[in-house]
């Protein structure tokens, strides 16, 4: 069974590539993938980065930290 893939190509011969070559070659199927973790990478440092700044803007003292759980620990130790 023969598969034509010369239209599909055909704007690599002015190149002078071959669709052949193209195929051929196993490391050609890792562009794609090179192209989706680079971006899927800086997606993730742009989302990261934002969470940290917003963190950092929320962020409290360790003594308003251990006051908030000791409220909490006050409330849910009570017997009724």
């Amino acid at each position: 069974m023969t598969i034509s893939i010369g239209p599909c190509l055909k704007n690599f011969n002015q190149w002078g590539i071959s669709g052949e070559t193209l195929v051929e070659h196993p490391l050609w199927i890792l562009l794609p993938w090179t192209v989706f973790v680079v971006a899927a990478g800086t997606k993730l440092w742009r989302v990261g980065t934002g969470l940290r700044r917003h963190l950092a803007k929320t962020a409290t003292s360790t003594d308003q930290f251990r006051r908030s759980l000791e409220r909490i620990w006050a409330k849910t130790s009570k017997t009724p």
